[in-house]
Formats: C-alpha cells, structure tokens, sequence
C-alpha cells in the first residue's frame, strides 16, 4: 500500500482510498480529495511536514498524517 506521504515531489498519483474515520475523513474529502482524484505533490518540506499538494487546480497542503491515510496508486 503507498500512501501520498510516499510520493516524491514533483510526481502524480491518483487517489484509491481514504482510510480514518469521521471528522478526519469528511475534513480530507471537503478539501476535495475523493476516490479517482489525481493529485499533484508540488513541495515537501524538510522533514517531511506539511506536502504541498495540487488538487482540482487548487494548492493544498496537508499534515503529514493526513497525507498517510490517502492510499494512492
């Protein structure tokens, strides 16, 4: 299973599966990361936290435990 934490930058992926449970979940899925979304990982920062991400051509960054719950292909 690769999550969006393990994707380098520059590089594209397309989101599988959201994993966590309530507030978490519905928080990541407003943000308009859904099943069959692709996102773009712009920046990482030097340890890893947050990851820059392109989303339905908006700019998004996300905690690196979020990030670890969006299985990506």
């Amino acid at each position: 299973m690769q999550t969006l934490k393990d994707i380098k930058c520059d590089s594209s992926a397309v989101v599988v599966r959201l994993h966590g449970e309530g507030a978490t979940k519905r928080r990541i899925m407003d943000m308009g990361i859904t099943k069959g979304t692709s996102v773009y990982v712009r920046k990482v920062a030097p340890l890893g936290d947050p990851v820059e991400v392109t989303v339905r051509g908006y700019e998004l960054s996300l905690r690196k435990a979020d990030a670890q719950m969006i299985e990506v292909q």
